[in-house]
């Protein structure tokens, strides 16, 4: 299999099972004449992100990592009318040109752009009793991700859904050897999430037109955890 199949595979469901949408086409050309890093989720995984959401019955939704909005906007839009969406970006360019594509989808009065570094706004969150919130998404640098789901964790409730993305690195995850920043963050991740009692986990490895990696799915299950269930 090469990554030219794995693309053809990935057009293919898109055009079938995702529908033509010029918001989040213009979200996209936006962010890529801005010079935005071309790292957004695909269709169908921004189309899994509002099914898990609608499965979850999300009303309030934190996002770890906006970039150009792109997945905020899949988010945002399987929240009922009185649900709400913060989303943390680091980058103020980025966070500009989010809160334009959010705004031409008709969301800017659903979602929240926060401007700030990411480790100062999550307690803030806690501080101004934002959570708990039903589903997270954490889609930001992987050097602090055990940071972030620790954060997470705080802002969740039993029932709540953590998605953590980008956690297979082209399958570097498994090289105890690595150096790469970003695979020990994930690691230290994984090490983290096998400890913990409070969640029930698993692994999802994935192949598209974004190449070899996957993501986390954690549910909350309990304060204590379940230790059979993981």
């Amino acid at each position: 299999m090469t990554q030219e199949r794995w693309t053809a595979v990935d057009r293919y469901h898109t055009d079938l099972l995702v529908r033509p949408d010029a918001v989040l086409d213009a979200a996209v050309q936006a962010s890529a004449a801005a010079g935005l890093p071309s790292i957004s989720v695909t269709p169908s995984q921004g189309k899994l992100l509002y099914l898990l959401a609608k499965m979850q019955g999300a009303r309030k939704i934190l996002e770890i990592g906006t970039l150009g909005g792109y997945s905020t906007i899949w988010l945002a839009r399987a929240l009922p009318d009185s649900g709400r969406l913060i989303t943390l970006e680091a980058d103020p360019r980025h966070a500009e040109i989010a809160r334009a594509n959010i705004a031409r989808a008709g969301l800017a009065n659903v979602v929240t752009v926060r401007l700030s570094l990411v480790m100062e706004t999550l307690p803030q969150l806690a501080a101004e009793g934002q959570g708990p919130f039903d589903m997270i998404f954490i889609d930001a640098d992987k050097e602090n991700i055990p940071e972030y789901f620790t954060w997470a964790l705080r802002l969740s409730r039993q029932g709540s859904l953590i998605i953590v993305d980008n956690v297979v690195r082209n399958g570097a995850v498994a090289d105890p050897a690595s150096k790469d920043a970003s695979v020990l963050g994930v690691r230290r991740f994984n090490e983290q999430l096998a400890a913990e009692l409070r969640v029930s986990a698993t692994v999802m490895q994935t192949v598209g037109s974004k190449g070899y990696d996957g993501f986390t799915l954690a549910l909350v299950i309990s304060d204590e955890g379940e230790r059979g269930s993981k």
